[in-house]
């Protein structure tokens, strides 16, 4: 048998032809083949992968090397790939395709805060809160928000929706007030209103501007007796609107949440206040404690609703003077700092079988008493 390019890769031993290829070595010729990884140069692995921040081209790399170069020097070296979704340089080139000067694409560049990425790339925004805008869903629910006045923004309505009293009362009241009436897709609705069951209508309410503790007192007219509801723990916000609206009905000219571990003013506030949001303020106490010892500085008493109090409620002597009415959650009551800071705790009789009041109802016992013994004068008759 003749040798050639076959028997080359066979692996066999002896002496090689003289002007043949070393073995192991692809043969010379358009038409050779590869020795199948059998010869000395056999194919060797690339080894284990190396870490992320070790490829070229991964995020983690690329964040490597800016902690290595800085950050801008590294954004820098990219030239005119420059990330503008980043903020670093958004606009640092002019329109005729030349580089700008230095000073002027420094200034051009406007730095992100790291706290706030997400105003530029939209990632890791602030989520909504008490602070941010509310969404009421759902026909009944849109039209009790609009009955009680809330400062609405926009009512979306979904396209060819059935006849229905309902939405024609919400889009009435909505023209009345000045709201804006828009049109949105199923899908639009779903994505405001946060995949809550809307049945096609969706009001979007305005944050609400609380007043300052100190600003209740100073608009108490000339002569008149300040009356003042404070709410500790209440989380429910529809107690908050409960309570808002027996205040504005017995004559109290604000009511105040600590800003931490409370409702705030909501949706469901402004429709379980059946309006009385809209004329009565209510303000935010970073800290409550210090709240009522500055109601007591400026002449007022400090009166807290308590189970275990030694004076009813129908005996209060205090009531016709400058008055702070505390009000603690349902089942847990006052917190010890706050009813160690009042000037006296007042109890509601209630039927032994009862545990406790809802602090809305209570707060509507309490605030008729006072208004009763003012209503008599001073001497009780």
């Amino acid at each position: 048998m003749t040798s050639g390019p076959r028997g080359q890769g066979s692996g066999r031993k002896g002496p090689a032809p003289k002007g043949a290829a070393p073995q192991g070595a692809a043969p010379q010729g358009t038409g050779g083949k590869g020795t199948g990884g059998q010869g000395r140069r056999r194919l060797q692995g690339k080894g284990p992968t190396p870490p992320a921040h070790l490829r070229p081209g991964h995020p983690a790399a690329r964040r490597a090397a800016r902690k290595r170069t800085g950050g801008q020097r590294f954004e820098d070296a990219q030239g005119s790939e420059a990330r503008g979704s980043k903020g670093a340089g958004r606009g640092s080139r002019s329109g005729s395709g030349e580089a700008m000067p230095g000073a002027a694409r420094a200034t051009s560049r406007r730095p992100v805060p790291t706290g706030d990425r997400g105003v530029a790339g939209r990632r890791g925004a602030p989520r909504a809160g008490a602070d941010s805008q509310e969404v009421v869903a759902g026909r009944n629910a849109v039209v009790e928000a609009l009955r009680a006045a809330a400062p609405a923004i926009a009512l979306h309505l979904a396209p060819r929706l059935d006849p229905d009293d309902r939405v024609a009362e919400a889009s009435r009241l909505a023209a009345t007030a000045g709201v804006a009436v828009l049109e949105a897709s199923r899908a639009e609705l779903d994505r405001i209103t946060g995949g809550a069951l809307h049945q096609g209508v969706a009001l979007r309410v305005r944050p609400y501007s609380y007043a300052h503790p100190a600003d209740l007192t100073a608009q108490v007219p000339p002569g008149a007796a300040p009356l003042i509801v404070a709410l500790d723990g209440v989380t429910d916000p529809r107690n908050l609107g409960a309570v808002t609206r027996s205040a504005a009905a017995f004559g109290a000219h604000g009511v105040v949440i600590p800003a931490r571990r409370s409702a705030g003013v909501t949706a469901s506030a402004w429709k379980s206040s059946a309006g009385a949001l809209a004329h009565l303020p209510v303000a935010r106490a970073a800290n409550l404690v210090r709240a009522l010892a500055d109601y007591q500085q400026a002449g007022l008493f400090v009166v807290g609703l308590d189970a275990g109090g030694n004076t009813d409620i129908a005996e209060l002597e205090l009531a016709d003077g400058p008055l702070v009415v505390v009000v603690g959650s349902e089942g847990r009551g006052l917190s010890r700092l706050t009813a160690q800071r009042c000037d006296l705790l007042v109890r509601i009789p209630v039927a032994a079988r009862t545990e406790s009041l809802n602090a809305g109802v209570a707060a509507g016992i309490a605030l008729y008493e006072v208004a009763r013994k003012r209503a008599r004068g001073p001497a009780g008759h």
